[in-house]
């Protein structure tokens, strides 16, 4: 302090100065903290009836790593000979997690999701908070806490926890992305591999977002911040179900109108159907294209021919106006012509699957989104940009409980979760099991 007095101060001092500072105000507040949480342990202590089984073993010491630094922490310890399960109810009633207060373990799990890498979160954490863990302390929180975030994304649906929904349009979408994972992850997994091995495994994301309005030509507008995620690494028909719920929650049940946009592929539109029957379903408008563009590629031979261009554009004024049957008819008939049925009808197949799903003149003229630019984008975001890093393999449950806490903060729901564990928590000293 004295060196800064004396001289002029200079970018490096003021920096220096401000670490200073912020180290000074920690001590003083990490005192008063581990103050406040001793004395509450000792409450929690004094008031806590231990449950049948449980016998009082003694006091025990503890180092609590909080916002501003580490503390001593001394509370009961009960064991349960029987059950061989030791439980520390003042630990559940401040929501301690293995050693870190539930404010620091907060931070940790956003700033252990948020950014690309584990390392790069610890540097982030250091430089911006002064706050020191380790990348692999991190790594540790976050697993530990992850499964509870993807529980709390997978439970079901109470009546009174579902909203009522006043959207003209309710939208539901869908989509899977592969994640790169270790070998033992993939052992007898079919892949795309030359040699028929599996390098990724299945991502499921989906998402929820309504809308009210549209533009002033006429095109759907996305309300503001509506959009929730969901992941998961089950199969199909165990992701669908947790979808719904999602949409449940969110006010599909309310909603004048409910639509599902998804790219086409056989797993979602089967999903559709079980999960959203009600639902009018749409195949991406630009999943149809590339589509398109293979057809025309097995009729004309290759995208180099002169003709590729302009007949790719026909098909998209085309489908635009609803005459997707009359495209697979003329294909049919010029295929026979040219000798390329098979090929051809290979390629045509996508679209006889989703003819009631391309009417997208249909669709425009009632307003509704024609593209999944909402889950492609998500995909990328919630999904690559922390699972698909270079050199990045990950185990199913790191992938999981890292995505987990990815979606529920792109939800803007930190606050919803937190509260849930804080519960959850709390209700280990509960002498009688809460209400389901």
């Amino acid at each position: 302090m004295a060196r800064f007095a004396a001289q002029e101060p200079t970018g490096t001092l003021v920096q220096e100065l401000e670490v200073l500072v912020r180290t000074a105000v920690f001590e003083p507040a990490n005192a008063l903290v581990g103050h406040l949480l001793q004395a509450a342990a000792d409450r929690i202590d004094a008031g806590y009836q231990p449950k049948p089984g449980q016998v009082r073993q003694g006091r025990v010491a503890c180092e609590v790593r909080g916002l501003f630094g580490r503390f001593a922490l001394v509370r009961d310890y009960d064991y349960h000979a029987g059950k061989k399960q030791g439980h520390y109810p003042a630990d559940a009633a401040l929501g301690l997690e293995v050693g870190y207060t539930p404010a620091l373990a907060r931070i940790l799990c956003l700033e252990g999701a948020d950014e690309t890498s584990y390392q790069k979160a610890e540097l982030h954490l250091t430089e911006t908070g002064g706050i020191s863990v380790s990348a692999r302390q991190i790594q540790r929180v976050v697993q530990r806490i992850g499964a509870a975030a993807q529980a709390w994304q997978e439970r079901e649906v109470r009546p009174e926890q579902c909203q009522r929904s006043d959207a003209p349009v309710f939208y539901v979408s869908a989509d899977g992305t592969g994640a790169p994972m270790r070998p033992e992850e993939l052992e007898g997994r079919r892949g795309k591999q030359a040699d028929g091995k599996a390098k990724t495994r299945q991502v499921y994301l989906g998402c929820v977002f309504t809308q009210h309005e549209l533009d002033e030509e006429g095109h759907p507008v996305r309300d503001w911040q509506s959009t929730t995620y969901v992941s998961s690494l089950n199969s199909i028909d165990q992701f669908g179900p947790m979808l719904r719920r999602e949409a449940l929650r969110r006010g599909m049940g309310t909603a004048l109108k409910v639509v599902l946009l998804i790219d086409g592929a056989e797993g979602l539109a089967n999903m559709g159907t079980l999960c959203f029957k009600d639902a009018v379903q749409i195949v991406d408008f630009f999943h149809a294209l590339e589509h398109a563009g293979e057809v025309l590629r097995a009729l004309l031979g290759n995208k180099e021919h002169p003709q590729y261009q302009q007949r790719l554009h026909d098909w998209a004024d085309r489908l635009l106006e609803d005459e997707v049957r009359l495209l697979i008819a003329e294909a049919r008939q010029e295929a026979s012509t040219l000798g390329r049925a098979e090929a051809v009808e290979e390629e045509l197949g996508y679209f006889v699957s989703n003819v009631a799903r391309m009417q997208y003149g249909t669709f425009r003229q009632q307003g509704f989104f024609s593209g999944s630019g909402v889950i492609e984008a998500g995909c990328k975001t919630v999904i690559g940009a922390r699972c698909k890093q270079s050199g990045m393999f990950w185990t199913v449950p790191g992938a999981v409980n890292i995505l987990a806490f990815r979606c529920i903060h792109a939800s803007r729901r930190i606050g919803d979760f937190w509260k849930h564990r804080l519960n959850q928590q709390a209700a280990r000293n509960d002498n009688l099991p809460l209400a389901a």
